[in-house]
């Protein structure tokens, strides 16, 4: 099959409606798995199709000085606590830190915006159906978004960032073998709101990719802090990001004006096992981080470290 043969078969399949994706059919299913080949041939030859004038990501969008610390601890592990110093703490188990280079958004956005207006097929989360952005981010879930360049750069975010400092602050060591993300759009007329829950990960990264101009009222996000029984309420700012444990509780309020978008990305283990209960405290103070009743001293080095067993086949949705 020729390259806009590729292209032209991926771009001309009928997509499931929303209303059978909302209920997931297993109609649905069935489509996305069996265009999966098709589909990831697609993404291979569009990003061929545009290498002159299409972004490659990498970590050089990343903010500069979590790139230097990062790096700093995956040459020496010993130097993790200037990783740490990045992140400010919200509540027990919730830090935030500048994570997107701002000034390198708006060519990630063009990327994005891209990818929208591809006419490639692509999968919105389950329950969030509306937005321009909303896609499936890593292999493991249906029509994700499988271009090559996204991906190494999607698994770079993972591995050589969000899994380590985790670990770091929030003890998921053991608990973090496997990958999941998508990203969304918050909009006043379309995906609005998010309902309190908590997320069936060991940790999540939330990353909002708004550009500095883009102005939007409303949807804050509620931490509920079990320690003290209060409710602390953030606001989103560009390139920041958000790092917490699966279980703290928490809900987006409605947005009013404007949009939001963000990039969100979970981390647990094989069979998506999570830590039961809460380690008695976090940070890398804790040398002895307890969870499901099992001691486990984990050093520096292993914190910085890529699992090297096999991803499997569970999906959270």
């Amino acid at each position: 099959m020729t390259n806009n043969k590729v292209l032209t078969e991926a771009r001309s399949l009928e997509l499931p409606s929303r209303q059978a994706s909302l209920h997931r059919e297993k109609s649905v299913s069935a489509f996305w798995n069996n265009n999966r080949d098709l589909l990831e041939q697609a993404w291979t030859e569009w990003e061929l199709e545009n290498k002159e004038n299409l972004l490659i990501p990498d970590e050089t969008l990343l903010d500069p000085r979590l790139r230097k610390a990062i790096k700093s601890a995956w040459e020496n592990p010993d130097k993790e606590v200037d990783v740490a110093n990045l992140w400010e703490e919200i509540i027990p188990g919730v830090y935030s830190t500048q994570f997107f280079d701002v000034e390198r958004l708006a060519e990630f956005r063009e990327y994005l915006e891209a990818v929208a207006t591809s006419q490639i097929p692509k999968r919105a989360p389950y329950g969030i159906q509306l937005n321009r952005y909303g896609v499936m981010l890593d292999p493991r879930s249906e029509g994700h978004l499988a271009a090559p360049n996204f991906q190494a750069f999607y698994n770079d975010i993972m591995n050589r960032y969000m899994r380590p400092v985790a670990r770091l602050l929030l003890g998921t060591y053991g608990y973090d073998t496997q990958t999941f993300g998508f990203s969304i759009q918050y909009n006043p007329d379309k995906d609005k709101d998010l309902q309190a829950h908590t997320d069936a990960s060991a940790a999540t990264l939330n990353v909002n990719i708004n550009l500095p101009d883009e102005k939007f009222t409303g949807s804050q996000v509620d931490f509920f802090d079990k320690t003290t029984g209060k409710t602390v309420q953030t606001i989103f700012e560009p390139g920041k990001a958000i790092i917490h444990r699966g279980n703290v509780p928490h809900a987006t309020h409605s947005i009013i004006s404007g949009q939001r978008n963000n990039l969100v990305m979970w981390l647990y283990g094989d069979r998506m096992q999570v830590p039961r209960g809460n380690t008695s405290s976090y940070g890398i103070s804790n040398s002895s981080e307890t969870t499901d009743n099992i001691s486990k001293v984990v050093t520096a080095r292993e914190r910085w470290s890529i699992p090297t067993a096999p991803k499997d086949t569970f999906a959270p949705f």
